[in-house]
């Protein structure tokens, strides 16, 4: 299914009817501030296999089955839930930057299910720029599991009749926000105490030169 959305003005009715399908163990599509995601709720078991083996059948097409998942939060309160702790120096800078096309590694708190944990027990987190996303996320109460979809190994879909093309039958719903320009988060690793850059992408670093 295709649901068109308003990107600037998310339509409330059409917001709930994309929060149902993850309430009942489903997948989605969806557009963020960088790229068009594959999404389940963080708590839904059968749902995070389905994206795996999603996932999986598309390892031709770039997408390592291996590589972390990453939670979508609504607010800064949900960045800090999902960690062990944020140094009050590191969560004031990021406050400046978030929400943004930033993806932040941490000690992963005991609240994150293990299944989702990579094996240094880390968790990657994320608060987009995008209102969609913000809606989604906000109505449904907690985070929803999030991975990025691409073309290829160099490309990143943009365009969400694509993506029906390729995914309506191994999805639930797939959320038209509009044609976006793709780029890939910027990868920001602080489980170590130092800020390690795992992946350069959309957005400014300069900021970092204050940790």
């Amino acid at each position: 299914m295709l649901l068109s959305i308003n990107p600037i003005n998310p339509q409330p009715r059409r917001i709930q009817q994309v929060v149902d399908v993850l309430k009942n163990d489903g997948v989605i599509i969806y557009p963020t501030d960088t790229v068009y995601g594959l999404g389940c709720s963080i708590f839904s078991k059968k749902a995070m296999k389905r994206m795996q083996q999603i996932k999986n059948q598309n390892v031709s097409t770039g997408t390592n089955p291996k590589k972390p998942l990453t939670f979508i939060c609504a607010n800064q309160t949900e960045v800090q839930k999902y960690t062990q702790g944020i140094p009050t120096p590191v969560f004031k800078l990021l406050r400046r930057q978030l929400p943004g096309p930033y993806t932040f590694v941490f000690k992963a708190a005991k609240i994150v299910p293990k299944m989702m944990l990579t094996p240094r027990s880390t968790v990657g987190l994320r608060w987009p720029d995008h209102p969609i996303t913000n809606e989604i996320v906000k109505s449904f109460g907690h985070p929803i599991l999030s991975s990025s979809l691409r073309i290829s190994a160099d490309e990143l879909y943009d365009d969400p009749h694509d993506l029906h093309e390729k995914y309506k039958k191994q999805v639930d719903l797939i959320v038209d926000g509009g044609t976006i320009f793709a780029e890939n988060s910027t990868i920001i690793d602080f489980s170590h105490g130092e800020s390690e850059i795992i992946r350069i992408g959309k957005g400014p670093l300069d900021w970092l030169d204050e940790v």
